[in-house]
């Protein structure tokens, strides 16, 4: 249960930075107004503020005097908040700082610190109209990765399996002749072109997908094995003609059959595979999901689906597991009337770039006062809460792979297996 109860945190944790950094990237300053400071874990913090007081020194040279007063409240603000650190967490900190638009003519300081998942490499001071994210970034990009090869002597097809996702790259097509020979040839001799024809065409795989996986950055490092999938005997010719290069060879993890050589077949790929691949996130979410579907066609089945129902159930204890789409992306709003005791709670989509309190919620039903927004919660935090009341679990499902953006097409990225069948 432990190491479970720590999969799913790593979960949320790293939902909970990736929506940070998309927040980031949505923030823009007026010239160059945004610091972004990266500290290493071994670097000294006094170091760092000694050059923040010797760049707010360096701001009089500033023309611009809004340019100049904003870059030094951004300093100022930074330095106060550096006073709680002695030195840098273990990761080391990532500090965003700077006076961001809001639209119209509205501007508003805003300063967020990340301790990030993973040490930080470098130090980094800059000044910019956008906070400065790659490395961050970087740190999302899935650490093992997986080499996908469908192949039949039809044509074949190469891709990737990075954490939950499959991404294709490239299909190659045989020129292989079939069984049938043309007239005026004998069959020794066709036979024997056509063995040319396929070993050729192995050769021109094997190539295509050691240019395509060798090419990988850190392919030592992350790069964990190589599944090959289609028809016998033509996988198990491929492999044991060892046409791709011999460090891809000793990584191969099996082979599998597989109906499909096209794009379609790294996915059946996958899932034939799903044996090897037990501790990969992806199979994980497949499973779950596949549960979810088979409780769903069930008369009786133990199946919620959409934000009402789930709510409800979860609210009565009645969910098991809670199945959140990665790219949900909606509020819990708690709307009050300027005048009288009116309230009431809506959800909303959030859309990138649009603020919350741009937004027109109306006039009070019982007074005809403006409404106004009191209070916003992410709507996956918000159930997540109301789950961890009940002891249920919390998957939060990539969109990478079909049951996973169904979650999200079909079912408005809310779902539940449930404990015991109830009336919602």
């Amino acid at each position: 249960m432990a190491e479970t109860v720590t999969e799913i945190d790593s979960a949320r944790k790293r939902y909970e930075f990736k929506k940070t950094l998309e927040k980031l990237n949505e923030k823009e300053g007026s010239g160059t107004e945004l610091i972004t400071i990266y500290i290493p874990p071994d670097k000294q913090i006094y170091d760092v503020t000694n050059q923040l007081k010797d760049e707010y020194g360096q701001c009089s040279n500033i023309k611009s005097k809004q340019t100049k007063t904003n870059v030094q409240s951004a300093i100022s603000s930074i330095l106060s908040r550096l006073k709680q650190y002695n030195r840098p967490p273990e990761n080391g900190l990532a500090v965003f700082c700077g006076t961001v638009k809001l639209g119209g003519d509205r501007t508003d300081l805003d300063c967020v610190i990340i301790e990030p998942p993973e040490p930080l490499n470098l130090y980094m001071y800059r000044c910019s109209s956008k906070f400065e994210l790659e490395p961050l970034q970087q740190m999302l990009v899935e650490k093992e990765v997986y080499g996908l090869i469908v192949i039949d002597r039809r044509e074949s097809y190469i891709g990737f399996l990075r954490g939950n996702r499959i991404e294709p790259v490239s299909g190659v097509t045989s020129t292989v002749p079939g069984k049938q020979r043309k007239g005026g040839q004998s069959a020794m001799r066709f036979q024997r072109l056509r063995l040319i024809a396929i070993n050729e065409y192995y050769k021109k795989v094997g190539d295509r997908a050691t240019d395509i996986f060798m090419a990988e950055p850190d392919f030592f490092e992350r790069f964990k094995g190589v599944l090959i999938g289609g028809p016998t005997p033509t996988k198990d010719e491929f492999y044991a003609g060892e046409f791709i290069h011999h460090e891809l060879q000793k990584r191969v993890i099996g082979l599998f059959d597989c109906s499909y050589t096209n794009e379609s077949g790294l996915s059946e790929l996958v899932d034939n595979a799903s044996e090897a691949l037990r501790g990969v996130e992806v199979m994980k979410e497949k499973v779950v999901m596949e549960r979810f579907f088979k409780e769903l066609v069930k008369d009786d089945g133990l199946s919620s689906y959409g934000e009402e129902s789930v709510r409800k159930n979860l609210e009565i204890g009645a969910v098991d597991i809670l199945l959140l789409s990665s790219v949900l992306r909606k509020s819990r709003l708690t709307i009050k009337c300027q005048n009288c005791d009116y309230e009431k709670e809506e959800t909303v989509q959030v859309e990138p770039g649009k603020k919350m309190s741009d937004i027109d919620f109306g006039t009070c039903p019982k007074c005809s006062a403006p409404l106004y927004m009191e209070d916003e919660t992410d709507i996956i935090d918000e159930l997540t809460e109301f789950a961890d009341s009940s002891s249920t679990d919390v998957m939060i499902i990539s969109d990478d792979f079909e049951e996973g953006a169904m979650l999200y097409n079909a079912f408005g990225g809310i779902a539940a297996i449930l404990r015991y069948r109830t009336g919602y």
